[in-house]
């Protein structure tokens, strides 16, 4: 809370009155009556819609909770069954109907079909089940719906902008239906989790994503935009797969994909100016040139290079203290990250931005040193940079792709390019080991048991989704570190039973813990821009949240069913970061602590009464 550093001021939106924020925790109406008090069930939401239109619109729908005064004044009496049931049976039914599907993805279509029909619904369900239910509606089950997305569609949900499009996107925006938008998520499908190019079918990752942010971080459902940028495929399945439902072409590549983007973020600007935009699984190197094109100048951020950075960091900061150590001593790590793409890098940057801050070391370029970065080549090791430079002669093979600035901020000179996992294990002796390749079995055996030979408690972190492309398995990191080791995972993993009787934690370091608490502190203070500050202390508030006793079982963060809670924690320190650089538009009055003010601005999923109003 603000108070706790030294500030006495409180937050509204601009503008807004303390009705309206009662507004945004529920339907987001253009106007509401009731008490200012959001936990008192006196609001009204004003509609012009009538009849069937409102049965229809998964926004206003209540099923069969319509009261009877509704039903007359709605003009829908005799459209629903004449019983008036209370959001407490149908969520018996509905989650009886969920419980007998048989697999994940049957599981994943049901609640696609219920949040069309009634988002209060399935947002109700997803917060009282989100452990059992966030691994259905993301990862891992996510994965094999964007797989599949073609061939289980049922109802269009977000905006698909497409090579067609070209010219035409500035108009294109004014059909989506609501004026108000917070957060954007929007992908091109170029890298879809661990899975690849996927195209159109990516769109599944923006519904999920969202579907968190309302679930987790309290932003409200009327105000969220899943979005795809159908510049083609290079996947040759889809492309031949009469029932696929994106462009039929390869690609856009160079100046033609950059001048796309460049379409659509302009039209996004100018209708949604303060709208949140998060890009999520572009390929490398796009997905840091779009960042660096945008991050100044619009209010943004890269989920796959930044948010996982701060869930990493996190991790990495908790073992420190399961180990009894301090966070503070993270320049003292010897880390080696397998993977050199946009997220692999992203990682490292932010726990090059961590060690820096500390103070531990003086420059980057000392912090670099406590980093060994690994591609599909092996270490950039010394003559790494020879494919930048074509007057030098290497000896040995050579890289067939150039490294950006960035990764050759990595390259090790006083060690031999390209050595494998395991010669790099060896010599560096790594206190914490990153998995980002989306490869199933990158760390082998050999390189998991080496490094368990020098660390009591080695820090195995395979992190790519979903689960089947985890770099190792859970079972498998405490079998070849004789149950020491502290491990988490992108995807969930059980726990698992050790040959003592014990259990090996599991950790699901995942962004789910970290960027809806972004999302929502950057909406309530109206930030203007996404600082890296915001994600460094995203990262220190959720390495404070396990207790003592948890991460001495090895156990790292608060359990998914307390999502929310993380959101909160994380949404107030954002909060304030974002007043403290100076990036928050929203108006400050005296007399309201900022933790409650945003906690009263999280959307919960109840049903108010609806009246007829056409003010449309």
């Amino acid at each position: 809370m603000l108070a706790f550093r030294g500030f006495s001021k409180s937050i509204t939106r601009t503008g807004l009155c303390d009705a309206r924020i009662l507004s945004r925790r529920h339907y987001g109406a253009p106007a509401m009556l009731g008490a200012s008090d959001p936990r008192k069930d006196k609001t009204v939401h004003l509609t012009s819609s009538k009849g069937v239109n409102v049965i229809h619109d998964p926004l206003l729908s209540k099923g069969t909770a319509f009261s009877i005064a509704e039903r007359e004044r709605l003009s829908i009496r005799g459209l629903v069954p004449p019983r008036c049931q209370e959001m407490d049976k149908q969520l018996l039914r509905v989650k009886r109907n969920l419980d007998a599907c048989e697999t994940p993805l049957a599981k994943f279509i049901f609640l696609s079909a219920l949040q069309d029909r009634n988002e209060t619904l399935f947002y109700k369900l997803l917060i009282e089940h989100l452990e059992e239910l966030a691994g259905i509606i993301y990862t891992p089950t996510v994965g094999l719906a964007c797989q599949r997305s073609h061939s289980i569609y049922r109802r269009s949900r977000g905006m698909y902008f497409s090579s067609q499009d070209r010219g035409n996107m500035s108009a294109m925006v004014y059909n989506w239906p609501h004026d108000e938008v917070d957060v954007i998520v929007v992908t091109d499908g170029s890298r879809v989790l661990g899975l690849g190019d996927l195209g159109a079918n990516g769109m599944q990752i923006p519904i999920g994503k969202l579907s968190l942010y309302v679930a987790a971080g309290g932003i409200r459902p009327r105000a969220v935009l899943p979005v795809v940028l159908d510049v083609g495929t290079n996947n040759e399945g889809l492309l031949n797969d009469p029932l696929y439902l994106g462009m039929g072409h390869p690609r856009l590549e160079g100046e033609d994909y950059y001048s796309f983007v460049d379409e659509w973020v302009t039209a996004i600007h100018s209708r949604w100016p303060n709208a949140l935009i998060q890009f999520e699984d572009f390929k490398y190197p796009y997905a840091y040139n779009l960042l660096n094109k945008y991050r100044d100048n619009v209010t943004c951020f890269n989920d796959d290079i930044q948010s996982t950075s701060a869930i990493t960091l996190a991790g990495i900061l908790a073992a420190l203290k399961a180990r009894g150590m301090k966070k503070e001593d993270l320049a003292e790590e010897r880390i080696i990250c397998v993977g050199a793409g946009s997220a692999g890098v992203g990682v490292c940057e932010g726990i090059i931005d961590c060690m820096v801050a500390q103070g531990r070391v003086k420059t980057r370029e000392e912090a670099y040193r406590r980093i060994w970065m690994i591609d599909q080549h092996g270490l950039l090791g010394n003559s790494a940079l020879a494919a930048n430079d074509p007057t030098r002669i290497v000896q040995g093979p050579e890289r067939s792709v150039k490294l950006d600035e960035r990764q050759s901020c990595y390259v090790k000179t006083d060690m031999p390019d390209r050595l494998s996992l395991e010669e790099v294990v060896e010599q560096v002796k790594p206190t914490v080991i990153l998995g980002l390749t989306g490869i199933r079995g990158v760390f082998t055996e050999k390189a998991i048991r080496t490094m368990a030979q020098y660390q009591k408690q080695p820090v195995v972190f395979p992190l790519s989704n979903p689960d089947s492309h985890a770099e190792c398995t859970a079972e498998e990191a405490f079998k070849w570190t004789d149950g020491r080791a502290i491990f988490a995972s992108g995807s969930p993993f059980k726990d698992v039973l050790l040959p003592n009787g014990s259990l090996g934690r599991t950790n699901q370091c995942n962004n789910s813990y970290s960027f809806p608490g972004l999302g929502l502190g950057i909406t309530v203070s109206r930030a203007s821009r996404v600082t890296p500050n915001m994600f460094l202390e995203t990262a220190k508030t959720i390495a404070d949240m396990a207790s003592p006793s948890q991460l001495k079982d090895g156990i790292l963060f608060p359990g998914v069913k307390n999502l929310r809670d993380v959101a909160l924690e994380v949404g107030t320190r954002v909060c304030e970061v974002a007043y403290e650089e100076g990036v928050a538009t929203a108006k400050l009055k005296e007399g309201e602590m900022l933790s409650d003010v945003v906690k009263n601005s999280m959307y919960v999923p109840e049903y108010v009464p609806l009246v007829h109003h056409a003010y449309h």
